[in-house]
């Protein structure tokens, strides 16, 4: 399939789409309070006596409930042996409430008080009197700064070491929500493929990237689309762009099914591609490959950074994040968040295990020419690498002839 010829249209691309999620099963109360018990053993065996949980995605991870941030507290106290307990506005306790999986134990603070100060009363009626709390790490610094000055029994630490070690190792039933995820957003670029025509603007793809992924289910989540010289900035330009024949078209892009992300990049040419850019395109391609091959249970992280970044570098690029070359991390771990642990980037040497779940994401990017990204994202098995989506076949037929 060679870009821009396909006679489709975005009108067209949406009218025949319907919902990809009639069979989705939304994460149980019981994975929900297993994940609270696993949170648990891990304060204890930290010796930290309770875990705050603000306004974040990982309160939507340990208790269901997902919130909007906003300047009223929200949020919820794990102690190292209990029931949680839920935090809440007063005149939003019915809300709070309502949206409860388990427990029932809700602490309200009114207009006038201080939220924090309810924090650090609830954790002490909870049995602790000192020692340390974990922080939510999305946690604002004006919260945290709140909660140091209500509780100066106790010390803080960053919870990272609870909630990304319970986060960054998936359940079979997230990553088969993640997979539907993913599933739609390959729809959502195929469709983009086929609708693009000359003289569209970046604005418009990307409205159509919010409405497909509506109408096939999923809540819109990122959406960057960029043409010609402009995909060589890995997060965009501040400016819309027209496609002309001949263009780079870059367009990353994901969902929310059920809370949890899609994100899958696409990068090829609007017609024909010259042979600098099939060199380039190719390049990128052997780079997704070689991180996917490295990727081997028990090997670091930083192995599949490696592995892509010395494939870019014996293409004549720069080793290291100078320009032209790969100028970030290779890929990011993916589920709730689109970026969390565990990073694949130089010096993470945390081990690949089953369960872990992370985009493969090398991009080359040469300033005042063009770029190319290719990302899909990896779920690691007990026998090993699975992709969520194939990559790209090659620069001519960037989605397979039968797909497209």
């Amino acid at each position: 399939m060679v870009v821009g010829v396909g006679g489709s249209s975005f009108a067209a691309e949406l009218a025949r789409m319907s919902p990809m999620t009639g069979g989705v099963v939304p994460i149980t109360t019981e994975e929900l309070a297993g994940r609270v018990a696993k949170a648990q053993t891990m304060l204890r065996a930290q010796g930290i006596e309770a875990l705050y949980l603000d306004t974040s995605t990982s309160l939507r991870y340990f208790t269901g409930i997902a919130l909007g941030l906003t300047e009223r507290l929200h949020g919820a106290v794990i102690p190292a042996e209990g029931e949680i307990a839920y935090l809440s506005p007063a005149f939003e306790e019915p809300k709070t409430r309502a949206m409860l999986r388990f427990g029932g134990d809700v602490r309200v603070w009114e207009e006038h008080e201080d939220p924090t100060a309810l924090v650090i009363e609830t954790v002490r009626s909870l049995g602790y009197q000192k020692g340390t709390l974990a922080i939510d790490p999305a946690t604002p610094f004006t919260t945290f700064d709140g909660l140091r000055r209500a509780g100066n029994s106790f010390s803080f630490v960053n919870a990272v070491s609870i909630t990304a070690a319970c986060r960054q190792v998936k359940s079979a039933a997230e990553i088969a929500l993640m997979q539907v995820a993913m599933d739609i957003t390959l729809e959502v670029q195929k469709a983009a493929a086929r609708g693009l025509a000359p003289g569209m603007t970046t604005t418009e793809v990307q409205g159509f990237l919010d409405a497909a992924h509506r109408k096939l289910g999923a809540v819109p989540g990122s959406r960057a689309v960029q043409f010609g010289e402009a995909t060589a900035y890995p997060h965009g330009v501040p400016y819309p762009q027209t496609l002309a024949d001949g263009d780079m078209v870059l367009i990353d892009t994901g969902g929310f099914v059920e809370g949890y992300r899609s994100d899958i990049t696409r990068t090829y040419v609007f017609g024909d591609p010259t042979p600098r850019q099939r060199e380039i395109w190719e390049l990128e391609r052997r780079a997704q490959m070689a991180a996917f091959e490295a990727a081997v249970l028990g090997a670091p992280c930083e192995a599949m950074d490696a592995a892509a970044r010395g494939v870019i570098a014996a293409g004549g690029f720069s080793p290291d994040y100078a320009t032209p070359g790969l100028p970030h991390r290779t890929g990011h771990g993916i589920g709730m968040d689109v970026h969390e642990e565990a990073y694949i980037v130089r010096g993470n040497k945390t081990p690949l295990v089953a369960g872990m779940c992370f985009s493969d994401e090398p991009t080359i990017c040469i300033y005042g020419e063009f770029g190319v990204r290719l990302e899909d994202a990896i779920y690691m098995t007990e026998s090993g690498a699975r992709w969520f989506t194939a990559p790209c076949p090659s620069v001519d037929d960037p989605f397979g002839a039968v797909a497209a």
